[in-house]
């Protein structure tokens, strides 16, 4: 037996220890060859007289299915059926597919008992391997965490997880865990029925010794003839009890746009009505078809390869040396300050929070106080860490506090003078060498930087609010931004552990640009009459997680009016709206309608624990309203979807963003466009380019010159390109 990823030692009483240990990767992954590495050991433990059992341990952590290789799957079935056949192409898939499948139901079938001591992270198809074990320990370790994640790329659990979880938990509580893909920890697994054990690390691989010793004709649950599911029978009254209910909340949350949700249920329907053989072949089957899903092909592109590769700094400049960055100061302890300054300390670093007196410096540390003590209450944090946390930040109005700072951020009031004067203060302190950020959303980086000592050594680094929730930073390159900058914000922006997109300097860069694009269309809607719970329901079918009125107040009404007018001011009234003006201008002017900071905006906001509800006063500012019965669903779904994807292409062929990736990667997760498209370019490649800009010119006739679809996407329509096909093509060349 010749093993690469595994050790296999067994001991004087004959239990063998399965160490998995993949070399050359900081964790280990579910692919080929360790699926013929576990069959191999599956064999030797069933054929083998002197092997009693085996306790599969974890050298280090499992983070499932290796996703690049799934999707090389589906390239080879891509091109199979080119020159196969459909059918032909299908039936090899399958095969390949189901090989976990079948090797961990030999392992659960082996005739001898097994169990996983678990220490560290577990998920995917690792956790299948767990769940395929007769008996499960888990160590007591902060970073242990069990899950079926996949959907969460567009997949589903393929390795026996749908079959072997529905076994476990109740019905309502297996499909709970299925669709969110939650991160468990041990506590809580145990309370489920998941694992059996949670024990100190350093036993847990002896106690499992221990169980097979104790446990020699083990078998799963389910291979007892007298084995009755949780929920008991899928058509019995309990049953009708649940599944009606679970179709309805699957259609609520999702309205059909996430192929792997629709195929949990029916994985786990229709194989809780079979024994487990024929059930994980139904998972198989379901497996497969979801693998070749455009949704799951964008949505394991954009939020597991692209995402990973901009996490590890893929557009970092090789050039510039590791900044150590050990303390940091933000001018400005207003929300988006606090946040950062929150964000910050809890990923270790020191922090100077300035602000213009002692009240204002405090009361924007006391929102880390507020943010981690809700974390303890949650049983996410402890008392230490909370401790530890506000220790390490020191709230002042003394700029001489920033002695000794390795980079800044300037998170003031978003007002060129204010945010001059805050520049200037510091750098009096520090000296033209340490890096200068600005928190800007809307001001050009470029002519900020020229307050700036050295406007090589300014960037802009643009944080979404709430900051501790928000995982993007969009970083912005000024047009004598040098590397040493970008270097040192990419740097910070990974040690607080946030997701890095970089662009270049213009009005609005390129999230925001997107983003007021979704919402203007909303604005425009309501003054055509749409009726408001319309609108915001329709963008949610489209696959906006936050309708737009809502997304406006959370941002703040009044912000969108300083933006429109700014606009106008430097730009004339031809570029904004005069309808979306009228309406803006009414509820911010007029009716004092800020948004949820002042309980007021689009929605109503009373008293905490009373939903909020939308105005009753919209109506009056538009007008008008017309009869839901005669507007175009899928007009209003498109009218959401287009405007973003327009405007990200006119960022990339304007060189404000230059990689799809980081267009697709920020609107998911500055704006949540709908990550089942991949992003906003992958929408577009998804649909076609030829399709999209067909449509796209239709909505122009009816709705106005906005969704005309520029000149390059229009030549990109005619010669069958796409963007990533480009970006390929450019990155060969």
């Amino acid at each position: 037996m010749k093993l690469e990823n595994f050790r296999f030692e067994t001991d004087a009483d004959g239990i063998a220890l399965v160490t998995w240990d993949m070399p050359g990767r900081s964790m280990n992954v579910i692919n080929p060859d360790v699926m013929a590495e576990i069959g191999q050991i599956v064999d030797r433990i069933s054929s083998d007289a002197a092997v009693k059992g085996a306790v599969i341990a974890l050298a280090k952590g499992v983070g499932g299915a290796d996703l690049a290789f799934l999707q090389t799957a589906g390239a080879e079935y891509a091109r199979r059926a080119k020159t196969e056949g459909k059918e032909a192409a299908m039936r090899a898939l399958v095969e390949v597919t189901k090989q976990l499948n079948l090797v961990y139901r030999r392992l659960e079938t082996c005739g001898k008992p097994v169990a996983m001591a678990i220490d560290g992270v577990c998920m995917g198809g690792g956790f299948e391997l767990a769940l395929a074990c007769h008996h499960r320990i888990a160590s007591d370790s902060e970073k242990t965490r069990v899950g079926l994640p996949e959907i969460k790329v567009g997949l589903f659990p393929g390795g026996g997880g749908t079959q072997r979880v529905a076994r476990l938990l109740p019905t309502p509580d297996a499909l709970q865990m299925l669709f969110k893909g939650d991160q468990i920890k041990p506590a809580a697994a145990k309370k489920m029925g998941l694992i059996h054990e949670v024990a100190p690390a350093g036993e847990i691989v002896q106690r499992a010794k221990d169980w097979v010793k104790a446990n020699p004709n083990a078998k799963a649950p389910w291979d007892d003839p007298k084995f009755k599911p949780p929920s008991g029978k899928v058509f019995s009254p309990v049953g009708m009890m649940t599944w009606p209910p679970a179709n309805a909340i699957y259609r609520r949350e999702t309205y059909d746009n996430y192929p792997a949700a629709k195929a949990i249920l029916s994985s786990v329907f229709e194989g809780l009505q079979l024994p487990m053989d024929l059930a994980l072949a139904v998972e198989s089957k379901y497996f497969t078809n979801i693998l070749l899903s455009k949704e799951a092909a964008a949505m394991i592109r954009s939020l597991f390869l692209s995402m990973g590769e901009l996490n590890k700094g893929v557009r970092r400049p090789a050039n510039t040396p590791a900044s150590h960055l050990k303390k940091i100061g933000i001018l400005g302890a207003g929300l988006m300050g606090a946040g950062i300054a929150y964000v910050s300390a809890n990923a270790g670093l020191e922090v100077v929070l300035i602000d213009r007196d002692q009240a204002a410096a405090d009361k924007g540390k006391a929102y880390s106080d507020k943010v981690i003590s809700g974390q303890i209450a949650k049983g996410r944090a402890k008392a230490a860490d909370k401790e530890a946390l506000l220790a390490r930040i020191h709230a002042t109005p003394d700029y001489e506090a920033l002695k000794g700072c390795d980079f800044v951020v300037e998170a003031v009031f978003e007002e060129r003078g204010v945010k001059a004067e805050a520049t200037k203060k510091a750098q009096a302190v520090l000296g033209p060498d340490v890096v200068f950020a600005s928190n800007t959303s809307t001001l050009p980086i470029t002519s900020l930087a020229e307050t700036s000592l050295r406007p090589d050594q300014f960037i802009g680094v643009h944080f979404f609010s709430p900051v501790e929730k928000m995982m993007l930073v969009e970083i912005i390159m000024g047009e004598k931004t040098g590397d040493k900058a970008l270097g040192v914000a990419m740097d910070f922006v990974r040690a607080i552990k946030k997701t890095p997109i970089v662009v270049n300097d213009c009005r609005g860069f390129y999230v925001n640009r997107c983003v007021i694009n979704y919402m203007l269309e909303a604005h425009l809607m309501l003054m055509e009459g749409v009726p408001p719970a319309m609108i915001e329901n329709v963008a949610k079918m489209a696959g906006l997680p936050v309708g737009p009125l809502a997304l406006t107040d959370e941002t703040g009404v009044d912000l969108a009016w300083k933006i429109l007018s700014a606009t106008e001011a430097d730009l004339g009234a031809g570029a904004i709206d005069a309808s979306q003006k009228r309406l803006i201008e009414t509820m911010v002017v007029k009716e004092q309608r800020f948004g949820r900071k002042n309980g007021k905006g689009f929605y109503d906001y009373p008293a905490q624990g009373q939903q909020k509800s939308l105005w009753p006063g919209l109506a009056a500012i538009a007008g008008k309203t017309l009869d839901p019965d005669t507007i175009s669903v899928q007009d209003l779904k498109d009218r959401f979807l287009f405007p973003p994807a327009l405007e990200a292409a006119r960022c990339l062929f304007e060189g404000v963003v230059t990689d799809p990736r980081e267009a697709d990667v920020g609107s998911i997760l500055g704006f949540g466009y709908a990550p089942f498209t991949g992003g906003t370019l992958s929408f577009i490649d998804g649909m076609g380019p030829k399709a999209f800009v067909e449509r796209a010119r239709a909505l122009a006739a009816v709705y106005g010159p906005r969704f005309a679809p520029p000149e390059r996407l229009v030549e990109m329509a005619e010669k069958g390109e796409t963007f990533y096909g480009n970006a390929a093509a450019k990155k060969a060349a």
